[in-house]
């Protein structure tokens, strides 16, 4: 079998992005993704990447004006920059997809019309930079299902499939059976479902544990992937640190850099072959 390509979501690691982009490249890892601000220097993620011959496979938008979108034009102005400015630069770098979050918050649920106006504002700039936009599957999956209904005939818009967010954040629908023909970035982790008794859903459930970590079922996961025909790079987005009340990445923290991303790759790996595995059986 031919080995799959595997990526790798920069964050803290205790390194600078430069050093994990060169690290990734030793522990076996092919891509990487990083994520977007005002100062920051893609440029130099580009350089690295060139001369360790790695795949910069994405970057991910900022996502904490998601829900201005959905408001007025005016209201909506800052995110939109934020949007378009993110986009320039991915086309500046040669990065082919930005991701970004549909909405944020758990309150509202009410996708707007001057929404999807924003919105088309960013897929058409898109168009004319050449970039593709990913959208991801979090919180608020009225907005997604509404944005990928008004722009299902557009060929730089795709679904970007958070395998946790769809556990914690979805219920654990099967979004690959909704989206899974515009599938075209992943961002694979781990995690305990939605731990309220009562289901309500939160921000701290979404604990991106490395995979076998949590309660996913990675034969499903990547028998589903097969299904909808996905063969690109298996993206993993990792982190190391718990949240507010929460203490099942506390082991990762007491982990060494070396021996955390390691293992992340080994776990990488897992799924991978996994997925090879299925589609072998099921040709």
């Amino acid at each position: 079998m031919n080995k799959t390509k595997l990526c790798l979501g920069l964050g803290g690691f205790g390194m600078t992005a430069v050093e994990q982009i060169r690290y990734f490249k030793k522990l076996g890892f092919e891509g990487f993704f990083s994520g977007w601000s005002w100062n920051e220097d893609l440029g130099e993620y580009r350089k690295v990447a060139d001369e360790e011959g790695m795949i910069y496979q994405s970057v991910h938008a900022p996502f904490m004006n998601a829900a201005k979108m959905w408001k007025s034009r005016e209201e909506a102005q800052e995110a939109i920059d934020e949007l378009i400015a993110c986009l320039k630069d991915c086309a500046k770098v040669n990065v082919p997809i930005m991701v970004c979050h549909p909405f944020i918050g758990f309150e509202d649920h009410d996708p707007t019309e001057c929404g999807i106006e924003n919105y088309r504002e960013v897929v058409e700039a898109a168009k004319e930079l050449g970039v593709k936009v990913a959208i991801e599957n979090t919180e608020g999956q009225e907005y997604l299902e509404a944005l990928m209904e008004a722009f299902k005939e557009y060929d730089n818009v795709g679904f970007c499939w958070d395998t946790g967010h769809e556990m914690c954040y979805n219920r654990s629908e099967d979004l690959l059976a909704k989206f899974g023909d515009k599938l075209i970035a992943t961002h694979i982790n781990d995690n305990l479902g939605i731990k309220d008794y009562d289901g309500e859903i939160t921000w701290i459930d979404d604990l991106h544990l490395l995979p076998f970590d949590g309660i996913a079922d990675w034969e499903d996961i990547v028998h589903r992937l097969n299904k909808c025909g996905f063969n690109d790079i298996l993206t993993f987005e990792l982190t190391t640190g718990s949240k507010p009340g929460r203490h099942e990445n506390d082991k990762y923290a007491k982990m060494s850099t070396d021996e955390y991303l390691a293992e992340a790759y080994a776990r990488a790996c897992r799924v991978a072959v996994l997925k090879q595995r299925d589609a072998a059986k099921n040709k």
